[in-house]
């Protein structure tokens, strides 16, 4: 059992794993809209259960890194914020669910 778990390139993979997609609360933000073309600010507050002020903070993380495109605009009066997911941060998601694939595989 040792030398299989030492052989693990997947395990070992681990450490380079994208450390801003990683963190739990970017995480749920980055599947949400993976699974969406595009999302308001609200329905990701309802959907990540997370504080305005977090989701936020969060949001601006992942702008940043280019993974998330936040536009703002107005629907009438009211402000309205709409998130989708770069072409850049879908590839992150994706090489994140390889590697946590990879490193599950072989368990």
């Amino acid at each position: 059992m040792e030398g299989k778990a030492g052989s693990n390139q997947g395990l070992r993979n681990l450490a380079n794993v994208d450390r801003l997609v990683h963190e739990p609360a970017r995480l749920m933000i980055l599947m949400v809209l993976y699974t969406v073309e595009v999302a308001d600010f609200t329905f990701l507050i309802n959907a990540t259960e997370l504080t305005d002020g977090n989701l936020s903070s969060h949001l601006s993380k992942l702008e940043a890194a280019n993974y998330v495109e936040i536009e703002k605009g107005y629907d009438g009066k009211r402000p309205r914020t709409r998130l989708r997911l770069t072409e850049e941060g879908r590839q992150a998601v994706e090489k994140y669910r390889n590697t946590m694939q990879q490193a599950l595989q072989n368990l």
